[in-house]
């Protein structure tokens, strides 16, 4: 799917120095599912899963929890170099090769030079990640744009406010947010831009993304749909 930008910018909408959600997310890559890559410098992965082959090295590493579609030691492993930070929750980083540094929600790091937020990530009314597992989302900045990855989370109290330049909310039902509870959390966290992911490897599809897209119509949120790189 090429990359797509819909809904109509509101005035409290728009990006620091003018940008909008297309120049905003310019260095933003999706790499399917959860995973993405921010390029800096420094260049920052989020969940590496699945990596496409002559990725480049990664000067830091965030791991949201253990689960094997988000903690894949064999990526992280590839995308090490001589500096490379992993930073991970205690359970993920026992699963790690190498030396990870750990965290816990509600944690502040400087890292690799990004300054880096654990917010807590947590299902409400399922199973699958339990609040008290530890599990997170980031809140981080990169070349003067703050990014707030959520994990694998429903919309919880946590999210209220944040207010990054850019949410990275996941869509698609089962084990996350649907893509409706998605465009509410939206509303509460108040980015400028939101980019939908969790869709189309594990569960959900390109039509959870549009559905959110429709539903932020309006909101003064900007959705940026990634294409799949």
């Amino acid at each position: 799917m090429k990359a797509i930008a819909t809904a109509v910018l509101a005035a409290l909408a728009v990006a620091a120095g003018g940008k909008g959600g297309p120049e905003m997310t310019a260095k933003l890559h999706w790499h399917g599912h959860d995973t993405f890559r921010v390029d800096g410098p420094p260049v920052v992965y989020v969940d590496p899963y699945r990596l496409p082959a002559g990725q480049p090295k990664a000067d830091l590493i965030l791991i949201t929890h253990d689960h094997s579609d988000h903690c894949s030691p064999a990526d992280v492993a590839r995308l090490r170099g001589p500096a490379t930070v992993v930073v991970a929750p205690a359970a993920a980083a026992a699963m790690l090769p190498g030396p990870v540094v750990e965290i816990a929600p509600g944690d502040e790091r400087t890292v690799a030079g990004v300054a880096v937020r654990a917010i807590r990530a947590y299902n409400t009314d399922k199973k699958f990640h339990p609040k008290q597992a530890g599990m997170v989302g980031y809140l981080f900045t990169v070349g003067g744009v703050s990014y707030y990855h959520a994990g694998d989370s429903d919309h919880i109290p946590e999210m209220a406010g944040l207010r990054p330049d850019v949410a990275l909310l996941p869509v698609s039902g089962t084990y996350v947010m649907t893509a409706a509870q998605a465009a509410e959390a939206a509303r509460a966290i108040r980015p400028k831009v939101a980019v939908p992911m969790h869709y189309g490897a594990i569960v959900g599809s390109e039509a959870d993304a549009a559905t959110f897209s429709k539903l932020l119509e309006g909101s003064g949120i900007e959705v940026v749909v990634k294409e799949k790189e």
